[in-house]
């Protein structure tokens, strides 16, 4: 079983990315358990999403103690609590300008992935809107959902600036495989 949390910010598209992961997973044709926690429920408080993966029924009904991805919208975020579901297996990709080797210093013992998917968001006509550029990202880091059927999802379930949404997609995957590529070299 895949067990992955996204956190983030309100406001942030924190939510909205855990909906269209579990989205994607589902039409993959896997089993899927998706729960949030909205925390205060307002703008600028922390908020969580979910997922777990299976090829059969998922049948836990707990919190993720311990999580084999993280998806972190704000790198405010990343430390205690959040954190906490983290071991040195954990893969962790960030919304992040910071390099690979300042993570590899700040959070030693973590597997982080900064992707500064605010500047691909911009480059795709996005503006601020990460979610695309970081499910990206996470897709090509943990190795599922294959990038068709996430891009499928994304072209499905977003109404507008659909080619944007795709293009950052496409790009947060292809810096997060620089990036993998980039650490396995090292």
């Amino acid at each position: 079983m895949l067990e992955i949390v996204i956190q983030g910010r309100g406001g942030q598209g924190a939510q909205t990315a855990g909906n269209l992961l579990a989205a994607a997973f589902f039409a993959e044709g896997r089993h899927v358990q998706s729960f949030a926690s909205y925390g205060g429920a307002r703008r600028g408080t922390p908020v969580s999403s979910f997922i777990r993966v299976d090829d059969k029924p998922v049948r836990v009904r707990c919190d993720i103690e311990r999580a084999d991805a993280i998806l972190c919208f704000d790198s405010t975020l990343l430390e205690g609590k959040l954190l906490a579901t983290a071991n040195e297996r954990t893969l962790i990709v960030v919304n992040s300008g910071r390099s690979v080797a300042d993570y590899a210093r700040t959070h030693a013992g973590y597997r982080v992935i900064p992707i500064d998917a605010i500047a691909i968001s911009r480059r795709a006509g996005l503006g601020r809107i990460v979610n695309s550029a970081l499910l990206g990202a996470l897709a090509r880091a943990i190795g599922v959902p294959p990038l068709a059927v996430l891009e499928r999802t994304l072209a499905e379930r977003s109404p507008k600036l659909t080619d944007e949404n795709l293009a950052a997609c496409e790009d947060g995957y292809r810096t997060a495989d620089a990036l993998l590529a980039e650490t396995v070299a090292a």
